[in-house]
């Protein structure tokens, strides 16, 4: 396992952030619509955050979502950039649907954000409430078939090497069709300055704590309770 040794965690990114822009959790609470207890245990690596989360969360900090995953006193900008991903590299958040890797996270300023992602659920029942957030994104299945559901149009099925584009701001969901192992390849980006509000449900949703995973794994951003 490899990891990095100027590369920050989730919770430290947060409260640096915070404190630079001189806010409390209260403040950051009106801001993004997360309790402050939610906050806190976010700042101390006892509770991970969903991709919609982590999209309100950048918005309401006015910040890019890659500094939440970057060393808080990297350079703001470099020309000439380049980010290679070894394996076993990157920050992996485990929910109650998704396992997420998220990939390139030396990297800031970002204007898209590629992640892997393990599709855990396998029906839209068990899934539970699409999820929205701002911008578009991109997925292409890595192994195994992907069922696509949104609120527009009829669910369809993936198999490994078909892709699908769509509007995040369409509510949808993941699901992984049959009972193998399904893996696929996201790359969302985020509208600047129009991130739509997340629905009442989902403000106050809080993320699944993290699941335990296999005994070789990257860096995760939250410790698992």
């Amino acid at each position: 396992m490899k990891q990095t040794a100027d590369r920050t965690r989730l919770g430290a990114a947060l409260k640096a952030l915070r404190l630079q822009k001189g806010w409390t959790l209260a403040e950051v609470s009106r801001r993004t619509g997360f309790s402050v207890p939610t906050l806190s245990k976010v700042e101390n690596d006892k509770l991970s955050l969903t991709y919609d989360k982590l999209i309100r969360v950048s918005e309401g900090m006015e910040v890019d979502i890659s500094q939440l995953f970057t060393p808080v006193q990297a350079p703001a900008s470099i020309t000439g950039r380049r980010s290679v991903n070894k394996v076993g590299d990157g920050d992996l958040v485990a929910t109650r649907n998704y396992d997420y890797l998220y990939l390139s996270g030396d990297v800031t300023r970002k204007k898209f954000i590629p992640m892997v992602t393990e599709i855990r659920t396998h029906s839209i029942e068990e899934f539970g409430e699409l999820i929205r957030h701002g911008g578009e994104e991109f997925i292409y299945v890595l192994e195994g078939k992907l069922e696509v559901h949104t609120e527009l149009y009829a669910p369809i099925v993936l198999s490994a090497g078909e892709s699908a584009y769509i509007d995040s701001t369409m509510g949808h969901a993941y699901v992984a069709h049959g009972t193998g192992r399904c893996r696929i390849l996201g790359i969302c980006s985020a509208a600047e300055g129009e991130l739509r509000q997340m629905s009442d449900e989902q403000q106050t949703r809080d993320a699944a704590p993290p699941r335990r995973g296999r005994t070789k794994q990257p860096k995760r951003v939250a410790r698992r309770r």
